[in-house]
């Protein structure tokens, strides 16, 4: 007798939930008496992005399936990982700079320049979240092309600053303007793609970070050749040219991007109808809640998982923004030219996008988050140990390749794992904000631990990074058997027939606490 494929498994349990969602959607269009719901709750439901307009969604086989989400990674992907590759390079070029005269020509003595990053980190988490709602109520094609053209400006303008104030302003000004795209984004994606599928989205637009550290040392080494021209050092050419670019890029993306399914003209009616039909009911039976309330901000802010989540984000992000803006100083303390420590700084992130993209696929593939969390952590332990260490300078260069990989590498999963367990368009919303807007204050740590006067073993940054990685050590675990024990709970109550019966409504609302929900771990 043979034995159904998993895959076959797996579709036929969509059917049969498809089948399901049609009975449920023909009893909630049943006329309602005058205590029932309003009808704008009754519209979460029915016109959950838009479907109410559309066809009913088609039966795919999974590889038409496959030809539908790779249609859309097609038209998504690239733009987004181009606006993320110039977002890195903006925000981390400083540390290039560095190395071109910026510190010398500013006068940036004493921690003057540690102050300066940290500037950036202040308004970018306090921002995020406002960022975010609007994002939801504005129209995505418009919001993230239209941020990346303000910070392409402020990037450029940066490249002509005279003095210390000056460049304090412009990196207030570009930690604004960069808020809104990377939480945005990953909560955009969330949109479109089932949760099962979102690593390796996030990957592929995050994996653009890890090229941009390398694009970072390559541009670098090819724009220091322009120092003295129209009067202006190699540091101003870097922030001046490499702002241009994202201005380009931000123009090309007010025609390229599109909003949600339900308005994608690159898509069919059918098309689009099935995005939407597997997104709904991609967390719950019974689909979960579009519609805006104050409770989804409250829910957010009181779910204990947002929390712990933070302290998950801290222990990746703070070694990621140490490593990514005193990566070209570390490797100058080894004893190399400028030109070659700006080189030397590539093959790290190119090793580390690999890692990235593996972690990525390998993750979707079996359903699984913390697993490649947790290598990252272990990665990122071994390269920074090397680093506090008196180790000669070619082992010391050998665990960068660890420090940059680990945490690039783990990052992706970090965020996808949160967002694949907050049901509710606006709690995820919500919930991913704080999760990025508080976690970068790491970030904002780490901009302030490698400090000259520690140069050449820079043991007070590199410990400060061992201890990030020590809390991911902690919440890591915790996390993951607290997901486990609510599930297995749930389960149980299931198989035991106590679990309490609900209406859907009520199951919309209590999202990711409802008893049908299962976390992802």
């Amino acid at each position: 007798m043979a034995v159904p494929s998993q895959r076959d498994r797996d579709s036929s349990s969509l059917d049969k939930e498809k089948a399901d969602v049609t009975v449920i959607e023909h009893i909630e269009e049943k006329p309602r008496s005058a205590t029932s719901d309003s009808d704008e709750e009754r519209l979460s439901v029915l016109d959950f992005g838009g479907d109410s307009s559309l066809p009913p969604p088609p039966k795919l086989t999974p590889e038409q399936e496959l030809a539908l989400y790779r249609k859309i990674d097609l038209r998504l992907m690239p733009i987004l990982a181009l606006m993320y590759l110039l977002s890195f390079l903006d925000r981390g070029n400083i540390g290039n700079a560095k190395l071109q005269g910026l510190v010398t020509q500013l006068n940036l003595t004493g921690n003057k320049y540690n102050i300066a990053l940290t500037m950036y980190f202040i308004p970018y988490c306090l921002c995020e979240c406002p960022a975010n709602l609007a994002l939801k109520r504005l129209r995505p094609s418009r919001w993230l092309p239209c941020i990346t053209i303000v910070w392409g400006t402020v990037m450029t303008l940066m490249g002509l600053v005279k003095n210390y104030p000056q460049l304090i302003g412009v990196r207030v000004c570009l930690g604004v303007a960069e808020a809104g795209l990377f939480p945005g984004v990953v909560y955009y994606l969330s949109l479109w793609y089932p949760r099962a599928m979102l690593q390796f989205r996030v990957g592929i637009f995050f994996g653009a970070a890890s090229l941009a550290g390398a694009f970072s040392g390559l541009l670098a080494f090819g724009i220091s050749f322009m120092s003295g021209t129209a009067g202006l050092l190699g540091w101003s050419w870097i922030f001046i040219l490499e702002g241009i670019a994202t201005v380009i890029v931000g123009v090309i993306a007010l025609f390229v991007m599109v909003d949600f399914p339900d308005t994608a003209k690159f898509l069919t009616p059918e098309e689009a109808a099935y995005v939407i039909w597997r997104k709904k009911y991609d967390n719950s039976s019974v689909g979960e809640e579009e519609r805006f309330n104050v409770r989804h901000i409250t829910s957010a802010l009181l779910d204990w998982q947002v929390w712990m989540h933070i302290l998950v984000y801290m222990s990746v992000i703070g070694p990621l923004y140490g490593i990514s803006l005193f990566l070209p100083s570390i490797i100058n303390t080894f004893g190399f030219t400028t030109a070659i420590s700006q080189l030397l700084t590539v093959p790290p992130y190119v090793f580390a996008t690999i890692v990235l993209y593996i972690f990525a696929i390998w993750s979707d593939r079996i359903k699984r988050r913390s697993p490649f969390i947790l290598a990252g952590l272990f990665m990122l332990l071994f390269g920074f140990a090397i680093n506090i260490s008196d180790a000669a300078p070619g082992v010391k260069y050998f665990g960068t390749f660890f420090c940059v990989a680990g945490s690039y590498a783990a990052f992706p999963g970090v965020v996808c794992w949160l967002g694949n367990n907050l049901a509710g368009q606006y709690k995820r919303g919500v919930g991913m904000a704080l999760h990025i807007g508080i976690g970068n204050f790491a970030g904002a740590i780490a901009s302030n631990v490698f400090r000259s006067q520690d140069a050449p073993r820079y043991v007070l940054g590199h410990g400060i990074m061992l201890m990030f990685v020590g809390i991911g050590f902690v919440a890591l675990p915790s996390v993951v058997l607290t997901y486990r024990h609510i599930n297995r709970a749930r389960d149980r109550a299931a198989l035991a027939g106590d679990a309490e019966l609900l209406s859907p409504k009520r199951l919309r609302e209590l999202g990711d606490r409802a008893p049908d929900f299962r976390y992802m771990y």
